[in-house]
């Protein structure tokens, strides 16, 4: 006698799940895609290598590096579901400020003769502490008054630029000690570059394996799970702005040591260009995902298409309108993801 075993009547085999490559995988191959896209147009249009310019490519890596640093915080104020229109004012607002610090044998002496060539590292603290303030009253208005982040963090945007042109009458502040120039021309002048590979990879390791980061994934997913969860997600909140205004405020230093000056209309548009590199490399405007990986590959790529475009000799009226349409673009994926999940839920 046979026994058969009992099987439900819709029943069916699972099937074997797909492994899906991480997101960053296709970002790259965008990256290389244009990278490829430049160098083919190069040669036909210029009649010249687009990656066979080594001093090119330094650029690139260079003035990726200031956006990079901005864009690790913007990151993860986007992921909390929040938005930082404040960036580029606050750098700003942390260079004007730290740069009077950072003035070689002049300025201390008005204060205190005895006080010539201060260390690099205080017009440093100096730079990260306007940048934290800043971003301090930010994830404040946000979270005491409700305010909502595009308003609190436009109202800062004008707010710190408006700083940053009164604390010295609009004018330009250069002549800095050689120990702070040394943060953006030391290392063969790498040192932006390094500094801004270490803050991603210290804050890649944070959102990944921390609480701090799971703390800040579950607040852009779920706010009202997280905050029953046990989550204090004001003073949460507070702690991720604090962290995107004090980058900003690196950002700064690094930007005035490597041009060796100051000045108050310096910063403007890196916000977007922040916004942009977290966008295109993956980051959900609705919030709860992206990773810091991904907002590194955004913002290589808007610097080889920024470069790519200046080589081909594209306007820079033409340069906008594109990079203005790729963020569009990207936001339209995202949101067609999120549609795709939603379903599948």
């Amino acid at each position: 006698m046979t026994t058969r075993t009992a099987t439900a009547p819709n029943a069916t085999l699972a099937a074997p799940s797909k492994k899906r490559l991480p997101q960053e995988v296709s970002i790259l191959l965008v990256l290389f895609g244009i990278a490829a896209f430049f160098e083919v147009l190069g040669w036909f249009l210029v009649g010249q290598s687009f990656l066979g310019n080594m001093s090119r490519l330094q650029i690139i890596i260079l003035q990726v590096s200031v956006i990079g640093i901005i864009a690790v915080g913007v990151t993860q104020v986007i992921i909390t579901g929040g938005i930082d229109l404040s960036s580029g004012s606050v750098v700003a607002m942390s260079a004007m400020v730290a740069a009077t610090f950072a003035q070689d044998a002049n300025w201390p002496k008005i204060i205190h003769p005895a006080l010539v060539d201060l260390p690099w590292f205080i017009p440093l603290t100096v730079g990260l502490a306007v940048g934290a303030a800043a971003g301090f009253v930010n994830g404040w208005l946000i979270t005491k008054t409700k305010i909502p982040p595009f308003i609190a963090t436009l109202g800062m945007m004008v707010s710190a630029r408006g700083i940053a042109r009164w604390y010295t009458d609009g004018s330009p502040v250069s002549g800095f000690t050689e120990s702070f120039a040394m943060l953006g021309n030391g290392m063969g002048r790498w040192a932006p570059v390094v500094i801004f590979l270490v803050v991603a990879a210290v804050f890649h390791i944070v959102m990944r394996y921390t609480r701090f980061g799971k703390f800040t994934y579950a607040i852009g997913a779920n706010p009202q799970a997280a905050r029953v969860s046990g989550i204090n997600i004001e003073s949460h909140l507070i702690k991720v702005y604090m962290i995107a205004g004090l980058l900003a405020g690196l950002a700064a230093m690094v930007a005035i040591a490597r041009i060796k000056t100051a000045q108050a209309g310096m910063g403007m548009m890196y916000e977007l260009d922040a916004i942009a590199a977290a966008v295109i490399g993956g980051v959900s405007l609705s919030g709860g995902r992206g990773r810091i990986t991904g907002t590194v590959i955004g913002a290589l790529i808007l610097g080889v298409m920024l470069s790519g475009f200046t080589f081909l000799r594209v306007d820079a009226y033409y340069q906008d309108i594109i990079k203005g349409a790729i963020i569009i673009v990207a936001v339209v994926v995202d949101m067609h993801r999120q549609n795709k999940r939603s379903k599948k839920t």
